[in-house]
């Protein structure tokens, strides 16, 4: 069941209550009595965590893998360069 804020309009009374969403609203203080009791719109209170949602998506985080490159393209292995033989080091010793 979610938590509702309401306040009321003519004494600034203050309360936080636990109905269903079928729940009638009430309009009548607690506290003076006077209808004036109104509810107040409030921030959700979860965040949403798991695979399929990004806490980051909206930050300039880094974005999620989305299965296409966006880089410079490696190139094939038919394209590198070969390598080339190495060398003799010069002044070695022979026996």
């Amino acid at each position: 069941m979610p938590i509702y804020a309401y306040r009321c309009e003519a004494c600034g009374f203050a309360k936080d209550v636990l109905q269903k969403i079928s729940d009638p609203q009430l309009t009548v203080c607690l506290s003076c009595g006077k209808e004036t009791f109104k509810k107040q719109l409030t921030a959700a209170g979860f965040q949403l965590k798991g695979s399929g949602w990004y806490v980051t998506d909206f930050r300039g985080g880094t974005p999620p893998a989305t299965g296409t490159a966006t880089g410079p393209a490696a190139p094939a292995p038919s394209e590198t360069p070969a390598a080339a033989p190495a060398a003799p080091a010069s002044g070695t010793k022979s026996d």
